[in-house]
C-alpha cells in the first residue's frame, strides 16, 4: 500500500535565476519579428522567491526607425506573460535596455557594416 504525502510536506520545487534569465531571452525572442536583428537578446534575472517574485534585466537590438516603444513594450509583455506561465513567477519589474539600433542598411547584426543611428 502506497502512502500519500500532503504536497506542503513534499518539498518545493526551486528554479534558479539563469534559468528565469533564459525564459526571458526567449520570450524577448519570441515578441520581436522574426530575422530581425534581435535574435540574440540576452537577459539577467534576480529571484525573491519567497514572495514568487523576479526582478529581469534584458538586452535587445532593434530594427531602426519602428516605434521603439512599441516594440520595447511588446517585449516586456511577452516576458511577464511567459515568466509568470512557465515559471510561476511574477515580474516585478522588467527592464529593457536597447543595446543597439540597425538601419535597413546595416544589414545585420554584425559591427562590419553597420552604420550608426543618430
Amino acid at each position: 500500500m502506497t502512502t500519500v504525502v500532503p504536497a506542503a510536506e513534499r518539498g518545493a520545487t526551486r528554479i534558479a535565476e539563469r534559468v528565469v534569465a533564459k525564459l526571458a531571452a526567449q520570450a524577448a525572442r519570441e515578441a520581436l519579428p522574426p530575422g530581425g536583428p534581435g535574435a540574440r537578446p540576452s537577459a539577467t534575472a534576480v529571484l525573491r522567491p519567497a514572495r514568487g517574485l523576479a526582478r529581469i534585466r534584458v538586452a535587445v537590438e532593434l530594427a531602426y526607425p519602428p516605434d521603439i516603444g512599441a516594440q520595447c513594450g511588446a517585449v516586456r509583455r511577452r516576458i511577464v506573460s511567459r515568466v509568470r506561465e512557465l515559471a510561476d513567477l511574477e515580474a516585478s519589474e522588467v527592464a529593457v535596455d536597447v543595446e543597439r539600433l540597425h538601419t535597413a542598411e546595416s544589414g545585420g547584426t554584425g559591427a562590419a557594416g553597420a552604420r550608426r543611428v543618430r
